[in-house]
């Protein structure tokens, strides 16, 4: 019995033995069509002990490197993540890539909404940042400010000089709340010393965001590319239906008439807007008639948001109080 058991096994390891001199052959032949081929760039350039099945790995986060393999990548082993991440490096490039962008555009957005969001009734008021002090312009921007933050509203301005630094006095000497939002432009804009909450913004586009989203109406003083820029942009959005509707007005009819003019003349005529498109835009000489269109117009909204509950709940839908 027992001989008969070690010959079975001698049997069973011949054709074991042979596959692993076959095995041994192939990877002779490996070897040596590798050695005669030479070195491989990248790979066989890289210094390092061979690696067997049991070599030690080390772990980086969900990461398990060998030693060769961390030479590969240029990340040197020793390094943890905390050394990585407190050495000072020179400015790296990814951090004026698009993905690492948006995330500083988030931000923006993040930001600006946490700032702004417990801000109540609030009108938003463009002008140019050159209107000095003793321009008409300044004295009824700062006259609307006051007139405004009595009634209620807090101001919202682009935080600069000029109309913006004006409306923004006039709120802030009426005990309203006064805000800038401030942009990061080449020639440095300081924020005026009228804002009570001032944000910093590097992008327009989310600047332009906290002045519509935040605001019952626009109100447009005399200004340029920037102040041009603001109105269109509110009347495309209420024109198509972006935003709900708000006036939109603007101060100083002799400085407007040459594009109301054009409006009615080219615009409307050609049929490149009609007529309720041209009914959005205001134009008003004095502080106290854009409040009033501003007041009215909020006043006019609030009744109407008030109307549904009034009336109570739908037909079939008991009350919440019951």
């Amino acid at each position: 019995m027992s001989a008969g058991n070690d010959r079975e096994r001698e049997e069973g390891r011949e054709p074991r033995a042979r596959e692993a001199q076959e095995r041994g052959a192939a990877r002779g032949e490996r070897e040596a069509a590798a050695a005669a081929a030479g070195p491989v760039p990248g790979r066989d350039d890289v210094p390092g002990p061979e690696i067997g099945p049991n070599h030690d790995h080390r772990r980086s986060g969900r990461v398990l490197l060998r030693p060769r393999a961390a030479a590969i990548l240029r990340r040197p082993p020793t390094a943890t993540e905390d050394e990585r991440l407190l050495e000072r490096v020179p400015r790296p490039a990814f951090l004026d890539s698009d993905p690492w962008r948006s995330l500083r555009i988030l931000s923006e957005f993040v930001e600006g909404f946490d700032a702004l969001a417990a801000v109540g009734p609030a009108v938003t008021i463009f002008g140019s940042a050159r209107t000095t002090e003793d321009d008409p312009a300044y004295a009824k921007a700062r006259e609307l400010g006051r007139l405004l933050a009595g009634s209620g509203f807090a101001v919202i301005t682009g935080g600069g000089p000029g109309i913006m630094e004006a409306a923004n006095r006039g709120c802030h000497e009426a005990g309203g709340l006064s805000i800038g939002c401030n942009i990061e432009l080449p020639h440095e804009q300081h924020v005026n010393p009228y804002v009570d909450l001032a944000v910093e913004f590097r992008y327009f586009f989310v600047r332009k965001t906290m002045f519509v989203k935040y605001a019952d109406g626009f109100v447009i003083f005399p200004g340029g590319f920037g102040t041009l820029d603001e109105l269109f942009e509110a009347l495309t959005l209420i024109e198509t239906g972006k935003i709900r509707h708000f006036p939109v007005v603007l101060m100083g009819r002799a400085y407007w008439q040459g594009l109301l003019d054009w409006a009615d003349r080219t615009l409307l005529t050609s049929g490149a807007i009609g007529p309720a498109d041209r009914a959005l835009l205001q134009v008003v000489d004095e502080p106290a008639d854009a409040q009033r269109i501003i007041a009215d117009f909020v006043a006019a909204r609030a009744a109407e948001r008030a109307e549904p509950d009034a009336a109570g709940p739908p037909a079939g839908r008991p009350s919440p109080d019951r």
